[in-house]
């Protein structure tokens, strides 16, 4: 498999941090969590990488070089205007010519990715997606699952939640996907999900995550990393 990293974001609700880097160069620790993301993928077997850029694509860029430094090697696709996560896919179509992986490269996770990838290669569907429960699904993208566990619907932040499942933002796609996608911004929890709807299945993750979208969700997944290194591929010497 393949994978793309969508690593456009400005990360305007993590300012004053992101006011000289983007949102997925932030560190962890001692690492930039996009780092992180890179190296879950490497230790999964996953080491041809796309990157979508957009605000300051330049520090990624003359961060990871080729990818080489960390075992992969990494694609850039920036985009002038924002193109939204599936618009961002379709940009990158010239790279995708296989099953791939479509990652945040701002949240911080410990899932199992070999796992993942297995369980969509056994369900043969156009699109697998990454759900975890969650205590306070606030804020976060809610998906309704079927008694069988199909998905029912998506509900992109709603007033009031009728389940505690959430979209991590992590997929895994046939390449086939890029004919729903049209040119131009969308958003595929909002324009291509609900279409492809019925060739798609939900992987419950019993993991770590957190999309570190504010200043105490950042210092409180650093606080979650410092107690268990490891997880996330670091180390505390």
């Amino acid at each position: 498999m393949k994978a793309v990293i969508m690593a456009g974001g400005r990360g305007t609700r993590l300012r004053p941090l992101t006011g000289s880097m983007p949102k997925p160069m932030v560190p962890i620790l001692d690492k930039p969590v996009l780092a992180l993301t890179v190296g879950a993928l490497v230790r999964a077997g996953i080491t041809d990488i796309a990157m979508t850029l957009g605000y300051m694509p330049e520090r990624i860029i003359n961060y990871f070089g080729n990818g080489s430094k960390l075992g992969a090697r990494i694609t850039y696709f920036t985009e002038e205007v924002p193109l939204g996560t599936s618009g961002g896919v379709k940009n990158a179509a010239r790279f995708i010519d296989r099953p791939f992986i479509v990652m945040s490269g701002d949240a911080l996770t410990d899932m199992d990715i070999a796992a993942f990838a297995k369980y969509h290669k056994d369900m043969s569907c156009l699109c697998t997606l990454a759900v975890k429960r969650v205590a306070d699904p606030r804020g976060l993208g809610e998906v309704v699952l079927k008694e069988d566990g199909r998905i029912e619907q998506f509900r992109e932040k709603p007033k009031t939640y009728i389940s505690n499942m959430v979209n991590m933002g992590i997929y895994a796609m046939s390449e086939d996907i890029l004919k729903y996608i049209p040119a131009g911004a969308s958003d595929f929890s909002k324009d291509i999900f609900p279409k492809i709807i019925d060739d798609m299945r939900a992987y419950v993750a019993n993991c770590y995550w957190s999309d570190i979208g504010t200043l105490i969700g950042y210092y409180s997944a650093n606080i979650d990393a410092a107690k268990c290194p490891e997880k996330f591929g670091l180390k505390i010497v």
